[in-house]
């Protein structure tokens, strides 16, 4: 029976995605942050119940990201998506005069080319996803950004609209090129060969761990003060303490 825990987990993790995926077509990003939330749970548990049961093999491999493929693959690139739509003159995604709205018609519906750059996020993602099945070198590490990261970064930014409501921070979140460039970014922070620690503990013990402790001490301490603000901060935390560990390490 113990067999069967970590791929039940794991598509927990994909039917919250295809769930997250429904609210945020339809624009509903809190609800879609909530499952986004739960998937990424389940992803993290699915991967603590293999190695517990001793049950890791090539199907949970696959199906892991496979389920990752929608929750943190194609989630972030529908939110990128609505929010580049947000940044044309009409607010949806409606063709707008603007230079970018040099509009296609498909079957009655005026569409501007911008916001589907945010999909770029869901094909990085799924590159990702298939080197890191081929790739046997990152058990203590990730090479690259983690999807589940990535979409968090993401998904953060309608949240901070939601609930922060900061003027600076809103019009910096509904500037087209801002978003572009974070498109951009995330698309080679996803593939790029930036070794970043796992929070996996083979041990419980300060020392060999003293990085992750006070990563997570830090992040508590970010959300209690920023909340959502706090997440895309805890990236660059994320990124910079890895760098300095394996500078450390040279």
């Amino acid at each position: 029976m113990k067999k069967y825990i970590p791929n039940a987990l794991t598509l927990l993790n994909l039917f919250c995605g295809s769930i997250a995926v429904v609210f945020a077509v339809n624009n509903d990003f809190i609800t879609a942050s909530i499952f986004v939330f739960l998937g990424i749970f389940f992803d993290f548990f699915d991967g603590f119940f293999a190695r517990k049961f001793k049950v890791q093999g090539p199907l949970g491999v696959q199906l892991d990201s496979l389920a990752d493929m929608v929750t943190s693959g194609v989630v972030p690139g529908v939110i990128m998506f609505k929010l580049l739509s947000l940044t044309i003159n009409s607010g949806d995604i409606l063709g707008s005069s603007n230079e970018w709205s040099n509009s296609m018609f498909w079957t009655g519906f005026k569409i501007s080319p911008l916001p589907f750059i945010g999909l770029f996020i869901t094909l990085a993602s799924a590159y990702r996803l298939a080197k890191f099945n081929l790739d046997e070198d990152q058990q203590s590490y990730f090479k690259g950004l983690p999807t589940p990261a990535n979409t968090l970064l993401i998904i953060s930014l309608p949240l901070i609209l939601e609930f922060q409501n900061s003027d600076l921070m809103n019009a910096i979140i509904l500037n087209k090129w801002f978003l572009i460039v974070l498109t951009l970014l995330s698309c080679y922070l996803l593939n790029s060969n930036i070794k970043l620690f796992a929070l996996k503990f083979k041990e419980w013990g300060f020392k060999a761990n003293a990085s992750r402790y006070i990563f997570i001490m830090l992040c508590i301490i970010f959300l209690i003060v920023l909340q959502f603000a706090a997440i895309p901060i805890i990236i660059l935390l994320y990124i910079s303490m890895s760098l300095l560990d394996s500078l450390t390490i040279k």
